[in-house]
C-alpha cells in the first residue's frame, strides 16, 4: 500500500480549511493530519506532525506567513511549503519563492490544481500555479527592481508596507498583526528610511507600481 501524502493546513478561515480538506482528502493519496489558524499554532503543529506538505496561508493574524514558513524553514530547511494565498501578485510569488516556499498557488485556483501542486510539492519540486508563472516570467525583466524593494524590507517590515499602503491606520495594524501600535510605527519609520520614501502618498505610489496593491 502507498504512503499517503501527509498535509499540515494553516489558514485562519475556518469555511476555507474545512472545504479543502475535504477536497483534498477526497484524493486517496493525501491525508490532512492538522488544522491551525494562525502561525504560532500552526508552527508547533509542524513540529508535531512534521508533515510531507505545508499549505500555508501569507496574510493571517498574528505572525504572517513569511515568519511562520521562516520558522519552519530554520527547523528544517527541507520543509515543503504550499504557499496558498489571496495574496497572488507576481511580487508577492517571487517573494515566496525567494523566502524559500516550495510552491505558489492562489485561492482562486481549482481543486485539481490544487492537488497536483501538493503532489509535485511532496516531490521536492517547485511548483508555480500555472497563470501565475506565465505572469512571473512575463516580469523577469524587472527582477531587479523586484529585488530592490523586496530584499531590503524585514518580512514584517513587507507586511506593514501593504498594509499602509491598503490604507490601514497604524492602531488596526497593530490590532490585525497583533504588535502594539509603538512597534508598528518604528518598522513603518525603519521601511520609510530604506525605501527613501517621505510620505505615505509616495508609499502608496510604489505599492502601486509594484502591484502589491491595485489602483
Amino acid at each position: 500500500m502507498n504512503k499517503k501524502i501527509t498535509i499540515l493546513l494553516i489558514d485562519d478561515h475556518p469555511v476555507v480549511r474545512t472545504g479543502y480538506r475535504r477536497l483534498l482528502e477526497s484524493n486517496p493519496g493525501m491525508l490532512v493530519i492538522g488544522e491551525a489558524d494562525n502561525g504560532e499554532s500552526g508552527y508547533q503543529m509542524w513540529q508535531q506532525f512534521t508533515p510531507d506538505v505545508t499549505i500555508l496561508d501569507l496574510n493571517m493574524l498574528g505572525i504572517c506567513g513569511f515568519e511562520t514558513m521562516r520558522r519552519i524553514l530554520s527547523y528544517d530547511a527541507m520543509a515543503r511549503v504550499l504557499i496558498f494565498s489571496m495574496l497572488n501578485d507576481v511580487t508577492m510569488v517571487y517573494r515566496a519563492i525567494k523566502a524559500g516556499a516550495t510552491g505558489f498557488i492562489s485561492k482562486q485556483s481549482g481543486i485539481g490544481e490544487m492537488i497536483h501542486a501538493v503532489q509535485q510539492v511532496s516531490l521536492g519540486k517547485t511548483y508555480i500555479e500555472s497563470d501565475l508563472a506565465t505572469t512571473l516570467a512575463m516580469h523577469a525583466t524587472r527582477t531587479e527592481n523586484h529585488e530592490t524593494l523586496l530584499d531590503v524590507l524585514t518580512n514584517r517590515e513587507f507586511q506593514i508596507f501593504k498594509l499602509v499602503a491598503e490604507g490601514y491606520s497604524n492602531t488596526a495594524i497593530a490590532k490585525k498583526i497583533s504588535i502594539s501600535p509603538k512597534t508598528v510605527s518604528v518598522h513603518q519609520l525603519n521601511l520609510m528610511r530604506k525605501l527613501d520614501l517621505q510620505n505615505t502618498t509616495q508609499l502608496i505610489r510604489m505599492a502601486i507600481n509594484y502591484n502589491i496593491i491595485q489602483k
